[in-house]
């Protein structure tokens, strides 16, 4: 038998995440991990991760600690 990466995906009862590849909220986690985000507290949090994950990328885009623009010397 081949030897693979046949891995259960890991979470636990009481951990929500938001599958996106199908489109729903699960508890455990169901999906592999390249396919959900989270773990989320609830199942309420859980199906607001396009949101949360949206907002959370604007903030991180407009945050001048992570600009890739160089920063002007003897400008602080």
């Amino acid at each position: 038998m081949p030897l693979g990466f046949n891995r259960k995906p890991t979470g636990k009862p009481g951990e929500w995440f938001y599958c996106i590849k199908h489109g729903k909220v699960e508890e455990g986690p169901e999906c592999p991990a390249k396919d959900r985000l989270g773990p989320y507290a609830s199942p309420e949090e859980a199906a607001q991760a396009l949101r949360i994950a949206d907002e959370r990328n604007r903030e991180w885009r407009n945050d001048p600690r992570w600009s890739d623009q160089p920063k002007d010397e003897g400008a602080e």
